[in-house]
């Protein structure tokens, strides 16, 4: 998991595609960390992408690196019941405590990915997996 953690370091800004429906959705995300052997995200649980998420697990997220370099990490999204998933997401991010708070009762929902794929892919040539 080191190897996708430090990918999504590197690009900073990463897309998670979800499908609503029949139709495929896509957005950027930032909210990420490695905690317990495994890369952990976080969405917003009063927002579409996680009723998308919760209807059809199934996700893919890419990000690319400025030396052209994109991954491609895809699997199905399981979203963690420990609370201390959010609260580490949220210390590593403290700006998001603005949205995530008792006061507005948004709560940041974490989720990993299982049975996934991911590809490190050059401009030209193939994949190499980084799981």
């Amino acid at each position: 998991m080191s190897k996708v953690n430090e990918f999504l370091n590197a690009a900073g800004v990463f897309y998670l595609a979800t499908v609503d429906g029949d139709t495929p959705r896509l957005r950027p995300l930032g909210a990420h960390m490695e905690m317990d052997g495994k890369v952990i995200f976080g969405v917003g649980d009063f927002k579409a992408v996680y009723r998308q998420m919760t209807a059809n697990p199934r996700v893919e997220i890419v990000a690319s690196k400025p030396d052209g370099h994109w991954l491609r990490y895809s699997g199905r999204a399981v979203f963690e019941t420990d609370p201390k998933y959010a609260e580490a997401m949220l210390d590593g991010m403290p700006h998001l405590r603005n949205v995530y708070n008792e006061q507005t009762g948004h709560r940041m929902m974490c989720f990993h990915l299982e049975d996934a794929t991911a590809l490190d892919i050059p401009v030209m040539g193939e994949g190499e997996s980084l799981l």
